[in-house]
C-alpha cells in the first residue's frame, strides 16, 4: 500500500483540482488501496501537521471546479529557513511530518516558489513530484503551465469587453493584466484582443514611442485604441535604477499601479481620454477551460506514472507536446521570460502591434 501527500501551494489557478484528479484516478486504477491525504493549505499544512484523508469520491466532481480543495497559502522560500514566531524550525518541521506520516511521495502544485521549496524537500530527502501551476506560464522546463489557458480566455474576454465601450466613447482603454515579472498573460491576451500596444516586464519601453503609436492611430482616422499592460511593466528609465532605486521610486509613486501612471502621461501628451480596467484576480478564478481540463488531466496522470515507477525528484513537464519528467534542480529558482527577440514577439510588430521600445 502507497501513502501519498497532495500539496497545492502559492495563488490558485482554474486547474489545481483537475490536475489532481488526473493524480488520484490514475493511483486508484493501480492501487485499489492508496492511501491519498490532502496536506492543508500548502506548505503551512505540512509545517504545522494540518491534513485530511482524502476519499476516491473527494475526486469526483471537480474536474470543471476552481480553486483547490485542500486550501492554499504563500509561504516564501526565502523564509523558509527562518524559524517562526515561536522558533520553530520549519524545515525540520515538514521533514518530520513527512516522516511521522509515512508518506511514500509528496505531490506538490504550484509555481516558481513552490519548486523552490519542493526540490529543497528533495535534497533533504523526501520523495517529491511536482507539477506546474501558474496563470503566468514562468515555469522553467515546460512550453505551458496549467491555468494559463483559461487565464488567457478571461484576460482576452475583458480586452474584447473594452473593444465596444473604447470605440462608442472614442477613448484609449488600458487594460492591467496579471504578471509581475513576465508578460506571457499579457502577450497572449493582447495579441488574442486585437491589443494595439502591449507592453511587457520583459521589454521596458519609452512613454514617447506609446504616444507616437497612438498618435498614428489618430493620424489614420482611428477614433480609439486599447493597451495591455501587464502589472510588472517597466520603463526604459526605471529599469536600469537598482533594485533599492527602483523600490524607493515605487513606494514614493502616487499611483495605484503602472497603469495609472501610463494613462496619465498618454492624456498630458496626447490630450485623449483614457480609462483603466483591471481584471484582477478574476484571471485566477472560475471555471478551468477545456485545454486545461485535457492538459491537467495529462499531467496529473503522468505524475501518477512517475510514482508507480518509484522515480522521483522531477517536474512533470510539457514540452513539444508531449508529456516529460524535468530534473526538480533543473526547475527550481529559473524563470521562462519572454525573449523580446523571439518569432512571436517579430510576429506580433509585424501585425503593427507597438511594444513600446
Amino acid at each position: 500500500m502507497k501513502k501519498i501527500g497532495f500539496l497545492t501551494s502559492g495563488g490558485d489557478c482554474q486547474s489545481l483540482n483537475a490536475t489532481m484528479r488526473g493524480v488520484a484516478k490514475t493511483l486508484y486504477q493501480t492501487y485499489p488501496d492508496v492511501e491519498i491525504y490532502g496536506i492543508l493549505e500548502g506548505y503551512k499544512g505540512l509545517i504545522y501537521g494540518n491534513y485530511r484523508k482524502m476519499q476516491p469520491s473527494d475526486f469526483s466532481g471537480i474536474l470543471t471546479e476552481g480553486g483547490t480543495i485542500i486550501g492554499t497559502s504563500r509561504q516564501p522560500f526565502k523564509k523558509m529557513r527562518e524559524p517562526d514566531a515561536n522558533g520553530l524550525d520549519k524545515v525540520e518541521a515538514m521533514k518530520s511530518n513527512y516522516k511521522k506520516w509515512g508518506f511514500d511521495c509528496l505531490v506538490i502544485l504550484g509555481g516558481n516558489g513552490t519548486h523552490k521549496t519542493a526540490n529543497l524537500l528533495s535534497e533533504e530527502g523526501c520523495n517529491v513530484v511536482t507539477l506546474p501551476k501558474t496563470i503566468d506560464n514562468d515555469i522553467w522546463g515546460t512550453d505551458i503551465t496549467f491555468g494559463f489557458q483559461s487565464a488567457v480566455n478571461i484576460a482576452t474576454n475583458a480586452i474584447d469587453c473594452i473593444h465596444t465601450t473604447a470605440a462608442s466613447h472614442s477613448r484609449v482603454f488600458i487594460v492591467e493584466v496579471m504578471g509581475h515579472k513576465v508578460g506571457w498573460l499579457t502577450l497572449h491576451a493582447g495579441i488574442a484582443g486585437g491589443a494595439d500596444i502591449i507592453l511587457l516586464p520583459e521589454i521596458p519601453y519609452d512613454i514617447n514611442s506609446v504616444v507616437e503609436a497612438l498618435d498614428k492611430r489618430t493620424k489614420e482616422g482611428k477614433k480609439f485604441s486599447i493597451l495591455a499592460v501587464a502589472e510588472g511593466a517597466i520603463s526604459k528609465e526605471d529599469a536600469v535604477l537598482s533594485k533599492k532605486e527602483l523600490k524607493a521610486k515605487r513606494k514614493a509613486n502616487p499611483y495605484p499601479s503602472i497603469s495609472y501612471q501610463i494613462g496619465k502621461e498618454i492624456e498630458e501628451k496626447t490630450g485623449q481620454e483614457v480609462r483603466i480596467t483591471v481584471p484582477g484576480h478574476m484571471q485566477r478564478g472560475g471555471e478551468p477551460c477545456p485545454y486545461d481540463r485535457v492538459i491537467s488531466s495529462r499531467l496529473g496522470a503522468a505524475a501518477a506514472r512517475l510514482i508507480i515507477k518509484e522515480k522521483y525528484g522531477y517536474m512533470v513537464g510539457f514540452k513539444n507536446g508531449e508529456i516529460v519528467p524535468v530534473p526538480l534542480a533543473e526547475v527550481a529558482g529559473k524563470l521562462k521570460m519572454v525573449d523580446p527577440d523571439s518569432s512571436i514577439i517579430k510576429e506580433a510588430k509585424g501585425l503593427g502591434i507597438c511594444f513600446g521600445d
